[in-house]
């Protein structure tokens, strides 16, 4: 790894990277949106997810509007529904901001369906998922009178067809498809390949045979198909293949049993920039040829132009939130070639953010309390678990004045960090503030020794 020309580049908050409204301020202190991170430190403790709540609205309207029906002349009949993929991160107040703009929500269990209907989404914007929704997860939907369920199985569909007859209504079906493609990104997060749980098989003619059922069920209503191919995705690539087969599918629904496809749902996995050298692709670029490639296959075979819809989650939050820590130690280690490397452990950790162990995630970090011309140190950021892999920044820069006591903040933190997080060692997960032109809003609430112990008789 080359070290920076000089301390410049250590000190610099790049706006391709870090929050609208991150930046320093006259003492050199990092500022979200107008409010001072070492105030916010001392007021909420760390470690601490910061949602920069401008940032987050501006690319909520960017979706909406990019997808948007005027803005690519005749080729969309209908308005295209953007759910925002809740596993990122969901709380009742989030969901609160971004349903008041327009976008619905996906979920995956009945927790986040809860936390949908409490931040006020409408059920009819909801698309339930999961490979393995249980039969009160399933009960309890219904009765909530959720949108549309994405079915993954054909004892799925079976019990939907049975749960909604029982309650005289017809639910609304997308068939979610394994249309064999693996996004360039981490196995674990590449999920259209066929060899995984996701899904009916393309290949095999289980999609086939899942749309003949649905479409023969009295209580159930066959919307249209669903497909999600990975996660960390920079182009528009492999959403024109999985498009491809779909449109392939889509015309041999039509030939068989006359139905035409209401809604085709190509997923999330839209990529951010967790480093200087992460390039995705615009949200308009893509927006733009994302529609131009499912007119033309639809059209071009005879077939009517279907609603779009996307699942955005990571691309939504991620980028609007950092996590505040605060360094406990430092240690200087001699590596083999001669060089050093300082480890600097922080008061979080894997227990904040797992994806650099389980998949090898990248991040960018920063001292964030003061500025520093200290020469830069190769420096690696340790949590303080129980466990060699956890690191929450492999490899970085940070000056060499780095004492106990300073602030660091780990940009685009908000997908997946607090969601995955975890009470490993019995430490209290992170609290979630939203800062809005110094205005503060408490997202989720740090927890204390008492919520850890909640579930122990013994205590």
């Amino acid at each position: 790894m080359t070290a920076p020309i000089d301390a410049l580049v250590v000190n610099d908050i790049s706006q391709h990277i870090w929050p609208l409204g991150a930046k320093r301020n006259s003492d050199g202190a990092l500022e979200i949106s107008g409010a001072d991170v070492r105030d916010l430190g001392k007021k909420y403790l760390t470690p601490l997810f910061v949602l920069d709540e401008t940032d987050l609205l501006s690319r909520v309207r960017k979706y909406l509007k990019s997808f948007a029906s005027q803005t690519h002349g005749n080729k969309l009949t209908k308005p295209t529904q953007i759910f925002y993929a809740s596993k990122a991160f969901t709380a009742t107040r989030f969901i609160e901001l971004i349903v008041k703009e327009g976008m619905g929500i996906d979920v995956a269990s009945e927790g986040e369906l809860r936390v949908a209907l409490a931040g006020g989404c409408k059920p009819e914007n909801i698309v339930f998922h999961g490979n393995n929704k249980s039969l009160e997860e399933l009960e309890f939907a219904l009765d909530k009178g959720v949108g549309i369920f994405a079915v993954d199985s054909f004892f799925e569909i079976a019990r939907l067809a049975q749960y909604s007859k029982k309650r005289n209504v017809k639910a609304k079906v997308l068939v979610r498809v394994t249309a064999g493609i693996e996004a360039h990104t981490h196995d674990f997060v590449a999920t259209a390949h066929e060899d995984q749980k996701f899904g009916f098989s393309l290949a095999a003619g289980d999609a086939d045979e899942a749309v003949r059922i649905v479409i023969k069920e009295e209580n159930l209503h066959f919307l249209g198909l669903h497909s999600h191919i990975g996660s960390q995705i920079f182009d528009n690539k492999g959403f024109e293949i999985a498009a491809t087969r779909l449109a392939e599918l889509s015309l041999r629904i039509v030939k068989e049993h006359n139905v035409q496809i209401e809604m085709l749902n190509l997923g999330g996995g839209m990529g951010i920039a967790y480093v200087e050298s992460d390039a995705p692709l615009a949200i308009e670029k893509m927006a733009s040829e994302l529609v131009d490639i499912v007119h033309k296959l639809f059209t071009s075979n005879g077939l009517a132009m279907p609603q779009l819809a996307f699942e955005p989650g990571r691309a939504i939050v991620g980028p609007a939130m950092i996590t505040l820590y605060t360094v406990g130690t430092t240690k200087n280690i001699q590596l083999e070639n001669g060089d050093k490397r300082t480890y600097v452990a922080v008061d979080g950790g894997m227990s904040d953010n797992i994806r650099t162990a389980l998949y090898g995630a990248q991040y960018s970090v920063a001292l964030a309390s003061r500025l520093s011309n200290a020469q830069p140190m190769l420096s690696r950021i340790v949590g303080k678990h129980c466990e060699s892999g956890d690191i929450i920044v492999k490899d970085c820069y940070l000056p060499s004045d780095l004492v106990p006591g300073d602030l660091l903040a780990v940009a685009a933190t908000g997908a997946y960090n607090r969601s995955m997080s975890s009470q490993y060692n019995l430490v209290t997960r992170p609290g979630v503030i939203s800062v809005n032109n110094n205005k503060i809003t408490e997202i989720l609430r740090k927890e204390t020794y008492q919520d850890v112990f909640a579930t122990d008789p013994g205590l």
